[in-house]
């Protein structure tokens, strides 16, 4: 005998088992949502100030504005440092229609281009934004800016601006005092990090490398100033929202007279040797020289392989500070006791001048200054203890000599 459907179904137990697994998939979607929530208020409430600070990143960007290095002047507002107006030739990546090597290479078909330009070019290009200028060649003469200036329409993202570059316009005059300034390298970065700041050097392609142009770099590099600039998302700048100007570098004003370093400069003709002139009442040095000297513009903008090679390989050493750094192996030092008892007989009249220069046998030699009041007398002395001429009983001590 056949039994009827109605009867092997377990309805009781088939309404348990849905309630059952509809409890379970509304408990996880219950817990799905309350996940979802729980992370929508973390991130919209925790994560708030972190996000929307990258959000502002993502559509406003920092452009940092150079500020103008300070001058470096003499007692008598002789200027020995200062900044002159070059064209430079520059690349925003960002508005290049094609690649930019190809704009190089378009560049390159109507001014040199050098595989030094290039390689320097690739390090800046790679510490800079794709919307920010990159300079690829500077100290365009007026030739060469003309030509780009024509053929500008063929080379988008391709301008000629003018930028400060720092100038040395007494040249090799007290080079060693002054010293110079050259590109940031990998050492200088580290430093600027390790001292805080690296901030405060966005931008700045040069810092002080020697003398008081390194000395004195924290007060004549200046504050660097920012554009904010809004930005779109293929990365460029679409307007400048606010913009803080550059605090420019302070001007250093040195005691030192560029008429008396000229003087003490000339009167060691071709002669090595250094010499200190410092004036007694008040210690402030007057002359500071170390023969023979070095162009310091050379280094400006990256001294060439040729002049390197001149200027390391030269018998006179050129680079050598020898106020600080000189060691004369064949001539023991004086005794100081010595140049007081000179100065003691000079001024009983009992010492008079012995030698010339042109009859000293000795190869190394030193300009001696006496500073005093009224006038500034120089002579010359051997380093090999010989005889020195007489000094003017009116002239003050000290005086400093190498």
């Amino acid at each position: 005998m056949k039994r009827s459907r109605s009867e092997l179904k377990n309805y009781k137990k088939e309404q348990y088992d849905f309630r059952m697994r509809l409890a379970v998939g509304a408990l996880l979607v219950l817990i799905c949502f309350g996940i979802l929530i729980s992370r929508f208020v973390f991130l919209q409430f925790s994560r708030y100030d972190y996000f929307q600070t990258m959000a502002e990143n993502n559509r406003i960007s920092l452009v940092p504005i150079v500020p103008n290095r300070g001058l470096i002047l003499d007692r008598n507002g002789e200027v020995l440092a200062q900044n002159s107006f070059v064209y430079t030739l520059e690349i925003t990546p960002a508005k290049v229609e094609h690649s930019v090597d190809e704009t190089i290479e378009a560049l390159a078909t109507l001014i040199e281009v050098s595989s030094n330009d290039r390689k320097r070019f690739k390090k800046l290009r790679a510490q800079t934004h794709s919307f920010e200028s990159v300079p690829i060649r500077t100290h365009l003469n007026e030739e060469e800016a003309a030509k780009i200036a024509v053929n500008r329409f063929r080379l988008p993202g391709v301008e000629i601006r003018s930028r400060l570059f720092r100038q040395y316009p007494q040249e090799k005059l007290g080079s060693h005092m002054m010293g110079y300034i050259g590109r940031i390298n990998d050492k200088d970065l580290n430093n600027l990090r390790e001292s805080g700041d690296l901030s405060n050097y966005k931008g700045s392609d040069h810092i002080g490398k020697s003398g008081l142009e390194q000395y004195y770099e924290s007060q004549l590099h200046g504050i660097t100033g920012f554009q904010q600039v809004e930005i779109d998302a293929g990365g460029h700048a679409v307007r400048v929202l606010s913009s803080t100007p550059p605090v420019p570098g302070n001007n250093l004003i040195l005691s030192m007279d560029v008429k008396l370093q000229r003087i003490a400069e000339e009167a060691f003709g071709n002669y090595r040797g250094a010499l200190v002139a410092i004036e007694p009442s008040t210690g402030e040095v007057l002359a500071y020289v170390s023969q023979p000297g070095f162009d310091p513009n050379l280094f400006v903008d990256g001294i060439d392989s040729e002049s390197w090679k001149e200027l390391n390989e030269s018998l006179d050493k050129p680079l050598i500070n020898r106020p600080l750094r000189g060691i004369y192996h064949r001539v023991p030092p004086s005794s100081p006791l010595s140049p007081w008892l000179a100065l003691r007989r000079a001024s009983a009249h009992r010492l008079s001048l012995s030698a010339t220069l042109a009859s000293l046998p000795c190869r190394v030699a030193a300009t001696v200054i006496v500073t005093g009041n009224p006038a500034v007398t120089a002579w010359w002395m051997c380093a090999r203890r010989l005889p020195f001429p007489a000094i003017p009983s009116s002239m003050a001590w000290p005086w400093s000599w190498a």
